[in-house]
């Protein structure tokens, strides 16, 4: 993930900074618990294609 992406892209819900879970290969908006997926290294940022985060997952 490009880290000049992540500075100016911007949660879809809330407008909140995103943080990339390189793990899972998400952006992780940890203030609405969404992570949002990517596909072919490009980031889907919709609401309905997020993954809700349970409680103990960051």
């Amino acid at each position: 993930m490009d880290h000049r992406l992540l500075e100016i892209i911007a949660c879809p819900v809330c407008n909140g900074k995103l943080s990339f879970n390189q793990e899972h290969q998400e952006l992780v908006c940890k203030i609405d618990r969404l992570a949002f997926p990517l596909r072919d290294g490009i980031p889907v940022m919709l609401e309905s294609e997020a993954r809700p985060l349970p409680q103990e997952e960051n």
